[in-house]
């Protein structure tokens, strides 16, 4: 394939100086997307993209095996059981969007009802839930619904049994990084919510971010809403309320940004009080049934440990220790009316164990080997539902009392026909620069050889502390049926190894992660098991700075790159609208010693002229709130200049989505049979039809 032939983009460079050093920047003019001259530009951009990924032959084929693969498999998350009724969100292809439903027994789907169909809101498909809450008694609930993957949520109730808005409306609930967040109050009459200052605000009071909480009547109009606090919060604050069951109290966690620093708050009738600061760790909470909250917590324990805290006296100092730092790291944990349950993540997989509120061990879940313990529900006395799943089996959702071992599986499931019976999946260890041992989950056909001829794809995140866990997605089978190995590797930014595994790859240590992913290329390469001209590499937000940051530090070890909404010029990233929230995880250019990090490894001021780089294909969102798309707009410009290998570098953009939350089902399959094409015809992949079901 070749690539359209494209204008040479115009360089008009403007000198920035941090701490004396001088930094030139050739094309800032494309951060401006409303400026009609960069809308023109990224137009023949993505209209150049498209040429050449319509060009190639295998796009339908992948399309086609994609949408079968996805549109096969209808999925749930259960997320809350209120008074009788399991609400869970359902992914139910070919619909675009998720639904709302409440489902009245696990063991029986005929039980299961819509609450909210977006679909039927939108016909165009793009409007979609963020989140919701149910009341208290379970006869309401407020979701939050955006549209276009903008994530800019305004606040909806509905009846629960009919389905029907109430016809209260609250907008600017929930936007991008920050999300946002409701607690129902007492009798379900009233709630707090997440309330963003609306623009006329922000201009008068310089309230750019500053997240605050409001209190709303129901059956009121939004003008008569009180403000109740926010003020006092960081001006980069994340806050996540949860009601007590009576509504009588609420706590709220408030995060100082993305880099895992969180303060907990406690609002009772007398007010609101501040239980603990982001330097005391205290990272989770919850209200217990037994008249307490119960606390994650990192203080001299980057695994973390539970501590019980009573309601009569809520002071941290009053905590007592329940549960011990142990060698797993704590994932997901909820309390029931006499047991505490926990799953620990140890280098991605997870299990999930069962203790009395003393601390001590009752019995540990059976669950697959090399899987994942997830959306853990309490249900009624000490029973929970939990979510089982691994690379080769659906998810699984399951009843368990912690009486035994044995869980009772539901109907609430993963239905797939995505067969991956016959796909092997092995751990191995890369070492790092540093020394450092690097998990990873190798993934193929058990008839495909690990000999390095076949296409290899890596695929990394390493950042604010989220793991790369295993799942089974079943559009992976459209990679492996070509004779492909999927490697998921678990490198350091991530929390698959607690605290200290984030903390290592954050600030001013975010090289690690480079160097990581690096050295989990190195080692498929030095095994055998790939070749530099057959390993593709693949990462997302986050991970797109991953693809960014390597592609240029070490441009002859891959031979194609997909790079979805990344965050590529870390000197400009703190300016941006959302890029504030990001400065507690990537560092900023105000300080010295994080310029010289970011400096260091920024893609776009990496890139070097004359260098043969990888073929890449960079997508983004036009509605992205978490990463201005200016980030692949320059990248893609300033690559194409500079890039002396003759391969493609190509700039997808598409109007109907954002950072990827909220994407239709068409959206999805769209960017992935693109990625997928695309990475294939650059590794000299002829792809095959696949007759199965």
């Amino acid at each position: 394939m070749t690539t359209a032939r494209l204008p040479v983009t115009a360089k008009r460079p403007i000198i920035d100086v941090h701490h004396g050093v001088a930094v030139t920047d050739d094309y800032r003019w494309l951060e401006d997307g409303s400026d009609p001259e960069v809308a023109a530009w990224s137009a023949v951009q993505n209209a150049a993209a498209r040429s050449y990924l319509d060009g190639l032959p295998s796009l339908d084929l992948l399309r086609e095996r994609i949408r079968h693969l996805i549109g096969d498999a209808p999925r749930y998350l259960p997320t809350e059981y209120v008074e009788g009724r399991l609400f869970a969100i359902k992914f139910q292809p070919p619909l675009q969007q998720s639904l709302l439903v409440v489902i009245a027994d696990p063991d029986d789907l005929s039980s299961e009802r819509v609450v909210v169909d977006p679909n039927a809101l939108d016909p165009t498909g793009t409007t979609a839930i963020d989140w919701f809450v149910p009341s208290l008694d379970g006869r309401l609930v407020a979701v939050s619904l955006s549209t276009g993957g903008s994530e800019d949520g305004t606040l909806h109730v509905f009846d629960v049994a009919t389905g029907v808005e109430t016809g209260d409306v609250i907008p600017r609930v929930q936007y991008g990084t920050a999300g946002g967040s409701v607690a129902w109050l007492e009798g379900s009459k009233a709630l707090f919510y997440t309330r963003y200052p609306h623009p006329g605000e922000r201009a008068a009071a310089d309230l750019n971010f500053h997240q605050q909480v409001w209190r709303h009547e129901l059956g009121r109009p939004v003008s008569e809403d009180r403000y109740s606090i926010g003020v006092e919060f960081p001006r980069i604050a994340e806050v996540h309320m949860t009601a007590s069951v009576d509504g009588s109290q609420v706590l709220a966690s408030v995060a100082h940004g993305d880099g895992g620093d969180h303060a907990f708050w406690l609002w009772s009738a007398d007010g609101w009080r501040q239980l603990s600061t982001a330097d005391e760790n205290v990272v989770g909470g919850m209200f217990g049934p037994d008249g307490a909250i119960w606390l994650r917590s990192l203080a001299g324990a980057p695994n973390g440990r539970i501590l019980r805290l009573p309601l009569d006296q809520p002071a941290l100092a009053e905590a007592e220790i329940v549960l011990p730092e142990a060698g797993g790291s704590i994932d997901e944990w909820t309390v029931t009316d006499a047991r505490l349950y926990v799953a620990y993540i140890e280098g991605g997989p997870s299990q999930l164990h069962a203790f009395d509120h003393a601390g001590r061990p009752v019995v540990t879940a059976t669950t697959p080997p090399i899987s994942t313990v997830r959306a853990l529900v309490r249900m009624t006395g000490d029973e929970i539902m939990f979510g089982s799943v691994s690379y080769v089996t659906p998810e699984i959702f399951h009843r368990w009392d912690a009486g035994t071992g044995e869980n009772r599986p539901t109907a609430i499931r993963m239905t797939s026909s995505a067969d991956h019976s016959g796909v092997v999946v092995t751990r191995e260890f890369a070492t790092s620069r540093d020394g450092t041992r690097i998990p990873m989950s190798i993934l193929r056909a058990s008839d495909t050889q690990l000999d390095g001829r076949g296409p290899m794809l890596l695929y990394g995140y390493g950042g604010y502390g989220l793991s790369l866990v295993p799942r089974f997605n079943p559009a992976l089978l459209a990679w492996l049926e070509q004779s492909g190995v999927y490697v998921a590797a678990n490198i350091r930014g991530g929390g698959e190894y607690g605290d200290t595994w984030h903390r290592a790859g954050n600030l001013t240590r975010k090289q690690n992660v480079f160097d990581d992913f690096i050295a989990c290329a190195e080692h498929l390469v030095s095994a055998g098991y790939a070749t530099p001209d057959r390993l593709a590499i693949m990462g997302a937000s986050n991970g797109g700075l991953l693809m960014g940051a390597v592609l240029t530090q070490r441009p002859e070890l891959f031979r194609a790159v997909a790079c979805d909404v990344g965050v590529l010029d870390g000197l400009r990233v703190e300016l941006d609208d959302n890029g504030a929230f990001n400065v507690t995880e990537f560092g900023s250019t105000k300080d010295p010693a994080q310029f010289e990090a970011l400096h260091a490894y920024s893609p776009f001021n990496r890139v070097r002229d004359g260098v043969d780089y990888p073929a890449v294909l960079l997508s983004s969102g036009a509605n992205d709130p978490r990463v201005d798309p200016y980030h692949s707009r320059k990248m893609t410009a300033r690559l194409q200049a500079a890039s002396s290998s003759g391969r493609p570098v190509l700039l997808r953009t598409t109007d109907k989505a954002g950072h990827g939350m909220g994407s239709s089902l068409d959206e999805t399959v769209s960017l992935l049979a693109d990625q997928f094409a695309f990475l294939l015809e650059q590794l000299g992949v002829t792809v095959r039809p696949i007759d199965r079901a």
